[in-house]
């Protein structure tokens, strides 16, 4: 291989590397973005206060979607409180941008109370 093509090869493959970070960086942005959206959401609907007003993503992993294409999957950890003196963990996981579930707050009814 000429010096030339090789050098060209590496920053051919510098360029590609640098691409595909930065697409994951923007999609994990967007995925965090969404989280926390649907961690703000819960727990308004619950009827808690939402803590930190942020989420902190604890895992990411490869994961498939109902259709089998292999997507990022990522969790995130965010805090909430019933009263203000006290602290609850919820846990949210996307699947690429889109919610696949959430373990957190629980809307306040007749039979939850009862």
């Amino acid at each position: 291989m000429q010096p030339h093509t090789r050098r060209m090869s590496i920053s051919l493959f510098v360029l590609l590397a640098l691409a595909a970070a930065i697409a994951f960086w923007f999609s994990g942005r967007a995925a965090a973005e969404n989280a926390a959206v649907h961690g703000r959401r819960a727990c308004k609907h619950a009827g808690v206060q939402w803590l930190d007003q942020s989420v902190h993503q604890v895992r990411v992993r490869l994961g498939r979607d109902a259709q089998g294409r292999v997507r990022w999957q990522r969790q995130y950890r965010f805090e909430y409180s019933d009263g203000g003196e006290d602290r609850h963990a919820g846990l949210i996981t996307m699947l690429g941008s889109e919610l696949e579930s959430l373990v957190g707050p629980m809307p306040r009814t007749v039979e939850t109370i009862n």
